[in-house]
């Protein structure tokens, strides 16, 4: 007998129709919760297809939550394996609904043929986001093959238009956009993390994305090993979006009595980018992240020691970089790469945690002291998954290293990927991380990962990304467990491990190796549309920047990182005094606006138009926004379009201003705009600012400025 499944949250249905035997069978995702339930014989007419071409095949639905193989479904599936080359063709039945609550549930069916049993996990959430998993158990007596199991399935009509991103180190989330054809879109990772060039995420949409306008299908792999992304188009032109784990050849293999479970795929369906972007905000911060004591505390500003030091750690002048960095307003100090033995290069001493007594005679504690008696907190850079082979752990245990026998060892920049799949080595790990930070009074973790996986193979040759992913999240788990009060930030060579499925063991994200401000302007805007900004590091570097050689003025690299987790990536000691005062008005501004930047605010994107980008925030009481403007390149058009501030109140009245130290002098290529705009004394309407907007002068290249918007709380005089 045929049944319907409603999912209900914030006024809207998820509806399927879910068979005696086949997949549960999409019917809509945005239906009205509040309308009577369809009758489900009307419904059952509705889906059927009458219009076959070829009389002898069987019908059966494409537009399945799961899609599978054969009994004439012909489309890319979804789930995929056999028992030793018998039962490829899986045709579950017996279905039955497990209501967890009006927003989720679980459908489940067996396969009795290859005595399988199927999982369905759906849920929708007061966001908007839909949250798709699956499981598999092999409950027969031999092992069943699994060759591809997806997360879900999510049907997408009218919206052939697909932005991706792609990128390499230090240049991640690089927006692409494509038109979608008659076939299948397919990418695939292999990486063995998230990866900077096939990052799992993608939008559909139509032309001319991000720009704000139409309806947009959003989805994120909450993954942070290999990976899959699939939008396949089915015989009516409708498309299904897919995402899974991608196994390597007979790597998942499942033993009798054991199950393997996805990774979720996140959908949020919206009708523009900007409600799209504020679901997936909502989302992390309710569901994906889990901060110590239960709940996010500012975010505190913080000093890394790693553009301003790398491996030279002299014990005076970090105590005297502290130091400084307090007297800026720093919050939390962070010790970078080079504390552990030998460890004066890339090329020796990963591995081996525990403090260098050349570097620290009296041990990390006289450091981490002296930073916390100064009113900051301390952290510290570990790169746990990684071994030189010019490391007392590799001489002792050389087979620690995932390996393929008879291949040689590929080594990146200098390293190997340590086993995790071995019970030994986690303990070996955390034994010497959980030494430390029961010593040493650390508050943060950057937890590091500086290369691809090759070869990964274990102790017994085989297949081994799968595991490894998930030892990665066990060991962060434990060490959370036995430091609860420690928060960790996820770095791969920069963004390559910026996924929902990290985040669920992590408070942070290091956006990206590259701190050059004109290349964070894009970046940042790319990885904001799934994360929300508080989590993502967004540093000011010295000059030049160490990445690209630019010269960037102190205004610039201040507005492009002042939105996120705000920090420096630079020497204190080494700016002058000018660059000092300037530096600390710029923290002392983030630290006013950061309520608002990282509040329960509104955040828009303008489209980008003639080498500028235009973002905004806008407070929830809608009595206080900021917009930033950055022009990119040099100007086209002879005149400036207007900046429009969506979202504030119609028929109050605000006063703009430039907070912090700007003047304007150095922003604008003719002089600073006229002092009425930006000095309190002229009043503009809401509606006005949202629909005719204000006009800045001709700006210069890579320059940016900040501009604060108040609502005037002289309304009632001015109107009496």
């Amino acid at each position: 007998m045929m049944q319907l499944v409603e999912i209900k949250a914030a006024g809207r249905a998820l509806r399927l129709l879910v068979p005696e035997a086949g997949m549960p069978q999409w019917l809509e995702t945005a239906g009205d919760a509040n309308a009577p339930t369809p009758a489900l014989a009307a419904l059952e007419a509705l889906v059927s297809r009458g219009d076959n071409a070829r009389e002898r095949d069987i019908i059966v639905p494409e537009a399945t939550l799961l899609p599978t193989g054969g009994m004439g479904s012909f489309q890319w599936p979804g789930l995929a394996g056999h028992r030793d080359g018998r039962h490829f063709v899986l045709h579950f039945e017996d279905w039955r609904i497990e209501r967890e609550s009006s927003d989720a549930a679980c459908l489940k069916a067996r396969e009795p043929r290859a005595s399988l049993a199927l999982t369905l996990h759906l849920a929708l959430h007061d966001d908007g986001v839909v949250v798709l998993s699956s499981r598999l158990e092999n409950q027969g007596t031999d092992d069943f093959q699994l060759d591809r199991m997806m997360a879900g399935s999510y049907p997408v009509s009218g919206l052939d238009h697909l932005m991706a991103f792609e990128g390499f180190w230090a240049r991640e989330f690089h927006e692409v956009q494509e038109s979608l054809g008659a076939g299948t879109w397919l990418r695939e990772s292999r990486r063995g993390r998230t990866s900077h060039d096939r990052h799992p995420a993608l939008i559909c949409g139509t032309p001319g994305l991000p720009s704000g306008e139409g309806r947009v299908v959003g989805a994120h792999l909450g993954f942070s090993g290999n990976h899959l992304m699939a939008v396949d188009r089915l015989a009516d032109g409708m498309r299904l979006i897919q995402a899974g784990e991608l196994f390597e050849p007979g790597e998942m293999r499942l033993a009798p009595g054991e199950a393997y479970t996805s990774p979720k795929l996140y959908i949020c369906e919206a009708p523009d980018m900007a409600t799209m972007r504020a679901g997936f905000h909502a989302h992390v911060r309710e569901h994906v992240l889990s901060w110590p004591g239960g709940a996010m505390k500012p975010r505190p500003v913080l000093l890394n020691t790693w553009e301003g030091n790398y491996f030279n750690h002299d014990l005076a002048s970090l105590k005297a970089q502290a130091e400084a960095a307090a007297k800026l307003g720093i919050e939390r100090f962070v010790l970078d790469d080079g504390w552990f033995p030998v460890r004066d290069h890339e090329r020796a001493g990963l591995g081996d945690w525990v403090v260098d007594p050349r570097k620290y005679p009296n041990g990390l504690e006289e450091l981490a002291d002296h930073v916390i008696n100064l009113g900051m907190e301390f952290g510290l850079w570990f790169e746990p998954e990684m071994v030189n082979p010019d490391s007392a752990l590799y001489r002792a245990h050389p087979e620690w290293a995932l390996r393929l026998e008879g291949l040689k060892l590929l080594q990146s920049r200098h390293q190997l990927v340590l086993d995790l799949t071995r019970p030994e080595v986690s303990e070996a790990l955390f034994q010497m991380m959980h030494e430390v930070l029961a010593r040493v009074k650390v508050a943060f973790i950057k937890w590091d990962m500086n290369r691809d996986l090759t070869h990964v193979g274990d102790a017994r040759g085989h297949a081994a990304t799968a595991r490894q992913t998930r030892a990665v999240y066990a060991l962060m788990a434990r060490l959370r467990a036995a430091h609860p009060d420690i928060e960790i930030e996820t770095c791969a060579s920069g963004g390559g491990r910026a996924d929902y499925g990290a985040l669920a063991h992590t408070h942070r994200v290091w956006t990206s190796d590259n701190t050059d401000a004109l290349e964070r302007q894009t970046i940042q805007a790319g990885l904001g549309l799934f994360l929300p900004p508080e989590i993502m590091g967004q540093h000011i570097s010295a000059l030049p920047n160490h990445q690209t050689g630019r010269r960037h003025a102190l205004a610039f690299r201040a507005i492009t990182a002042i939105t996120g987790h705000f920090g420096i990536e630079l020497n204190p000691l080494a700016l002058t005094d000018v660059e000092r005062i300037e530096l600390a008005a710029w923290i002392a501004l983030h630290k006013r606006l950061r309520p608002l930047l990282h509040g329960a605010s509104t955040h828009f994107r303008l489209a980008d138009h003639d080498g500028r980008s235009v973002y905004g925030v806008v407070s929830a009481d809608k009595a206080q926004a900021i917009v930033i403007v950055a022009q990119r390149t040099v100007q086209v058009l002879e005149h400036s379009g207007p900046v429009k501030v969506p979202h504030l109140l119609a028929h109050a009245e605000y006063t703009l201003h430039l907070p912090g130290p700007q003047t304007g002098a150095t922003w604008f290529r003719h002089g600073p705009p006229t002092r009425a705009l930006f000095d309190g004394s002229s009043l503009y309407a809401g509606h006005s600012l949202g629909q005719i907007g204000f006009r800045l002068p001709i700006m210069l290249p890579e320059s940016a400025v900040l501009i604060e918007i108040r609502r005037d709380t002289n309304e009632e005089k001015h109107h009496g």
